[in-house]
C-alpha cells in the first residue's frame, strides 16, 4: 500500500505547477495560469457561478403551503431534511481531509470552495426548518440520524470508506474513499430530491424546491470533481486500476443502491399520492450505473439505461441557471424533450 503524505505548507525549492496529484511536490503558492491540470480552472469558474445563499430565497408561500401537506408529505419532508444536513456536514470534513493530501494547490483550493458550499447547503436546511417549524422540532428533525436505523444503515456505510482513508491515508483508500463520496452526492441525494421536485411539479413548496435544485447543481459540480481526481490518481498510480478493482466498486455501487431503495420504500413508499416509489427504485438504479460508469467502470445492473423519471430533468438539470422564487414556478411547466441526450440516456 503507498501511503500517501501531506502536503507541505510552503516548499521554497519545488515549482509552483505540482509534479503529481499526491506524494509530488509544490511550493503550495497557486497561479492558476501555472497549474497542473487543464480542467481546474475552468472547473473554479464554474463552481464561482453557482454561488448562492439562503437568503435569496423567499420562503412566504411555502410556510403557508407546508401547513395544507398531508402528514404523510410532512414526515417525509421533515425525514429527508434530516438526512441532507447529515450528510452534507459530513461532507464538510471529509473535504478537508482530501485537501490535505493533494499536492496541487489548485485542487487544494476546489476542495475549499466545495467545502464552503457544503456549509452553504446545511444552512439552507436550518434556513427552511426556521421558516417552518419551532426550534425544538428543528432541533429534533436534525437529530432523526441518532434513532433511525435505516439511516444508520446508511449512514455506517459512507463512514466507512471515509474512515479508513482518514485513519490510514493511501492511495487504495483514497481511491475508495472518492468512490463513496460520488455515492454520497451522486446517489443518496437522488431519492429526497426526486421527492421535492416532486411537490414542486404539484405546485407545492417551490421555493424548497428552488433551494435544492441549488443544491443538486452543486453536488453534479462535487461529483465530477471527485471522478476527475479519481481518475487522475489511476493516471498516475495504473498499478491500482485492476479488475479487482472494478469488482469491488461495482460492488460497493450495488450495496448503496440497496440502502438508497431501502430508504426510498421508508420515506416514499406508497405514502406520496403521485410519486411511485417503483420509479423512483427504478431511479436509484439509473443513476448507480451513471455514477459508477463516470467512475470509468461497467455498469452494475443490467439495463436502467433511461431516466424513468423524464420529468425531473426540468428541476435538477444542472445548467439552468439561477432564478428567483416567483420564476421558479415556471419549472412547473417545463416540457422535456424525450430526445434528450446526457444523462437521460446511456
Amino acid at each position: 500500500m503507498t501511503e500517501i503524505k501531506r502536503r507541505a505548507l510552503m516548499d521554497k525549492e519545488a515549482p509552483n505547477r505540482s509534479t503529481a496529484i499526491v506524494n509530488g511536490r509544490s511550493s503550495n503558492i497557486l497561479n492558476w495560469d501555472d497549474v497542473r491540470f487543464s480542467w481546474a480552472y475552468p472547473k473554479y469558474k464554474k463552481m464561482l457561478g453557482n454561488f448562492w445563499t439562503p437568503f435569496e430565497i423567499n420562503m412566504g408561500t411555502d410556510v403557508k403551503q407546508f401547513l395544507d401537506l398531508t402528514d404523510e408529505e410532512k414526515n417525509t419532508f421533515k425525514k429527508i431534511i434530516g438526512l441532507l444536513a447529515l450528510l452534507d456536514s459530513i461532507q464538510t470534513d471529509y473535504a478537508g481531509k482530501v485537501a490535505d493530501y493533494l499536492t496541487d494547490s489548485s485542487l487544494n483550493a476546489l476542495m475549499i470552495i466545495l467545502a464552503q458550499q457544503e456549509v452553504i447547503h446545511n444552512h439552507s436546511y436550518s434556513y427552511i426548518l426556521s421558516s417552518l417549524v419551532s426550534k425544538d422540532e428543528q432541533d429534533r428533525i436534525f437529530d432523526f440520524w441518532r434513532t433511525e436505523p435505516v439511516l444508520e444503515k446508511r449512514n455506517d456505510f459512507v463512514l466507512k470508506g471515509y474512515k479508513n482513508f482518514a485513519e490510514n491515508p493511501t492511495i487504495d483508500n483514497m481511491l475508495d474513499s472518492i468512490v463513496y463520496d460520488v455515492i454520497l452526492e451522486g446517489l443518496f441525494f437522488y431519492s429526497g430530491f426526486s421527492f421535492f421536485y416532486h411537490l414542486a411539479r404539484n405546485q407545492k413548496m417551490v421555493a424548497t424546491s428552488t433551494m435544492i435544485n441549488y443544491i443538486n447543481r452543486d453536488e453534479q459540480l462535487h461529483v465530477d470533481l471527485f471522478v476527475k481526481i479519481y481518475k487522475e490518481l489511476l493516471t498516475e498510480y495504473p498499478e491500482y486500476d485492476t479488475p479487482e478493482r472494478a469488482e469491488r466498486v461495482q460492488n460497493i455501487f450495488r450495496e448503496a443502491a440497496a440502502l438508497e431503495i431501502e430508504w426510498a420504500n421508508e420515506v416514499i413508499g406508497t405514502k406520496i399520492d403521485g410519486l411511485d416509489v417503483e420509479d423512483v427504485e427504478d431511479y436509484i438504479y439509473f443513476y448507480a450505473n451513471v455514477r459508477c460508469n463516470q467512475l470509468g467502470y461497467d455498469r452494475p445492473f443490467e439495463g436502467y439505461r433511461k431516466n424513468p423519471l423524464k420529468w425531473i430533468k426540468a428541476y435538477e438539470d444542472v445548467d439552468l441557471g439561477k432564478t428567483d422564487f416567483f420564476e421558479q414556478k415556471s419549472r412547473q411547466y417545463v416540457k422535456v424533450n424525450v430526445q434528450d441526450n446526457g444523462f437521460d440516456d446511456l
